[in-house]
Order: structure tokens, then sequence, then C-alpha cells
């Protein structure tokens, strides 16, 4: 594998770098820079997503054919790298989930209704998988739909359903069948949020944010054109997006971002005369923490090269983000330590999260440097970063059975 960049490789990064310094307002970068979570600002990250389609690149992973770059998997990571580095926020989770589910498994006519409006972010979608008793083990969901000709009516719940409070539109698991293999009764349906019977229930996370929520189905009627791949084919579909959410993320260039930010941080910080980059341990964990970041950013870069080349990427995506939500992770946690008292205050108003804010909260007032008032707020949705996407235990099973046969 040869790491260094290509000549082709150096001009499409200074052509990404020319156009985000053009179209990046301070808005905008401002909504990247303060993420507490994985999610940004609504608003910004849907005006954000129509400036890239209207200049042609608002689904990098996309065949052409559908409105996408078709970028090599080295373009798409170079952009996510200088997206970072420029403060953009990022892509709806949408493009990257059921758009590449839509193009494998969609009808001509669900392409046809559905990818434009993604692609310009014009519909806000959310995900039914989970369920109060089916979580890590995504066969035993419970979730009713049962045939009534040109409908499938559904009964049931779905928990930890991100952004369901604002979305158009969820694609969902539910059980079509109970016969044979718990996986062979699935179906993958794509269901309106305005749809009689569907009512939203929040859920509050500890940082003060309303981004999950629980979702009730009541007798929901669900036309038989909005099932994706067929009857009793949803696990496929499902298996397919989960796998290409997985892969399709390159995690380390918000890392080293993110280390870059504490470490200029802790430089600023007074201790014993000096700073807190010069307390021997401090500055241990935070090598620490490069190294395990530097050491994923090769395997990532080696999964890209054998994309590339044609060559299936195996248990990488598994490996990826079980390295990739730990490591963010540790981050938090030396953010928390170099944030000192500042990390005791609530201020769930300090950044732009992903989501309003439920709990009381002065919007006038923020104390401290900033990265020391989002440290708590990113320690605290990042804790569910080893569970969404497949739990790592999960992961860790998957690596068992597939890489070491046991």
């Amino acid at each position: 594998m040869d790491l260094n960049w290509s000549t082709a490789d150096l001009r499409f990064r200074d052509e990404v770098r020319r156009f985000l310094e053009h179209k990046l307002t301070p808005e905008l970068r401002r909504a990247g820079r303060l993420m507490t979570s994985v999610y940004a600002d609504d608003t910004a990250c849907l005006q954000w997503q129509r400036i890239l389609a209207q200049h042609g690149w608002g689904a990098p992973s996309w065949p052409k054919a559908y409105g996408g770059c078709e970028w090599t998997p080295l373009q798409r990571y170079i952009f996510a790298r200088e997206r970072v580095a420029a403060g953009a926020p990022p892509a709806p989770f949408s493009l990257h989930t059921i758009g590449p589910a839509l193009i494998a498994f969609g009808s001509k006519e669900q392409k046809r209704r559905f990818l434009p409006p993604l692609l310009y972010g014009e519909h806000r979608w959310c995900q039914g998988y989970s369920e109060p008793e089916s979580g890590s083990d995504l066969a035993s969901l419970q979730m009713s739909a049962i045939d009534m000709g040109d409908e499938l009516v559904c009964s049931g719940s779905k928990i930890w359903t991100t952004h369901a409070h604002t979305a158009d539109w969820m694609f969902c698991l539910a059980r079509t069948s109970r016969e044979g293999r718990p996986q062979q009764g699935i179906s993958f349906l794509l269901i309106d949020m305005r749809t009689p019977g569907v009512s939203v229930r929040p859920i509050v996370m500890f940082s003060g944010e309303h981004i999950q929520n629980q979702v009730f189905f009541d007798q929901v009627r669900v036309p038989k054109s909005q099932v994706v791949g067929g009857i009793g084919r949803g696990w496929t579909v499902a298996k397919y997006l989960l796998e290409y959410e997985r892969s399709g993320v390159a995690y380390t260039p918000e890392l080293h971002a993110r280390l870059d930010e504490l470490r200029n941080f802790a430089a600023q910080v007074p201790v014993d005369g000096g700073t807190l980059l010069d307390q021997p341990l401090f500055a241990a964990r935070l090598a620490e923490a490069r190294v395990r970041v530097s050491t994923l950013e090769i395997y990532e870069l080696r999964t890209m090269s054998a994309l590339s080349s044609g060559t299936s990427p195996g248990n990488a995506a598994s490996v990826m983000k079980i390295l990739g939500t730990e490591i963010s992770q540790q981050i938090t946690e030396l953010a928390m330590d170099a944030a000192g008292v500042y990390a005791q205050a609530y201020q769930p108003h300090a950044g732009r999260p992903g989501g309003a804010i439920h709990l009381p909260h002065n919007p006038d007032h923020v104390a401290g440097p900033t990265v020391a008032s989002l440290a708590p707020l990113r320690y605290l949705n990042d804790r569910a970063g080893s569970i969404y996407a497949g739990t790592n235990e999960i992961q860790r099973n998957i690596l068992v059975k597939t890489a070491l046969r046991l």
C-alpha cells in the first residue's frame, strides 16, 4: 500500500479546500465546531447538504446515475479530512443509510420518489430498528405488520429513535411472519411519520438534549408499495444498511481534529508553574490516544486501498466501529480531566446540539472556555458510541466467528 498522495489526490484535496473556503459561512462553521455529539444542528446540517447537492457533491458514495459523485474511497476520505478541518457539519445520516439501501434494493418508483429529496435534504429520516425488548438481538423484534391486502397494518413500538420527533419518514423493521427462523419473518418498511396511529414520546438525554425518542404504532396502515426488497427480505436489507453505515465511516479525521483541539487547550491550562500539557501523566495519556488514532488511520487507509482495488474489506467494518468509538470515548475522558472545575457545570447551551434542550439552563451565559464547557456534554453523549450501530460486544462476537472461526 502506497501512503503517498498522488498528484490527482492533491489536486482533489486543493479543490475541496477551495470549495469549503468559498461556501462555508461563519454560522455553518460554528455549527460544525460546536457539535456535542455525532449529530449537528438540524437546520445547519440540511442547509449545508443543499449547498453540497447544488454543487454536485451531495452524495459522495452514490452512483452518478442517482445524482451521486461516485467518488473513490480515497476521495471520500480526503473530503472527510478537509470537511472536519474546516469545521463543516456532517451530512444527514440518511444519506449513507437509507440512501444506499434504496439504491441496492428499492423499486424504480421508490428510487424516483425518495432519492432526490434525500439528496437535497428535503426529507428528514429516522431509523426504526431497536425495540424495548430487542436491541442487540435485533432478530427478536416484535413490532407486527399484518397483511391486509394492499396494506400492512403495523402495531408495536421502537425506541432510541434518533430525531423521530422531527422526521418526515422512518425506515423500519417489522415482523410480517412468525414462521421459520426469526430473521426470515422481517420486512423493511418506509413509514410516513404523519400516518394516523404514529405517536412519538421524547427521551431527554443526560446532556439535556432531546435527540432520542420512543415511537408507538397503533394500527398504522402502510402501503405495500413502501416495502423495500420484498416481504420477508427485510433482514437482508437491514444487514446491508448496517454494514454500509459502519464501513463507510472514517473515524480518524474527526479524532485527529479533536485531539488537536484538546492539545491546544491543555497548553493553556496553568498547572504548577507550567501547563497541563507539561504534566507527564496527562501528556502520556494524550500521546497514547494519538498513537491509537494513528494506528486506526493506517487500518482505515488499508481498508480503503482494498476497496479501491475491488477487494472485500472483510471484517474491517466491525474493527473500525470498535476502535473508532472506544478511542472517541477515551478522548472525551481526557477532555473532562482538562476541563477541571468547568466539567462540573451544566451548560447544554454551550454548543450547537443535534436537538432541542429540554432541561433548565441559562442561554445567556456560558462559564469557561468553549472546549471546557463542551467537555461534559460530549462525554455524556459519547457513552452511546459503543452501543449504537451494533454494540461493540456484538462486533467482537462477529470477529470471533468470522475471523477466528470460534
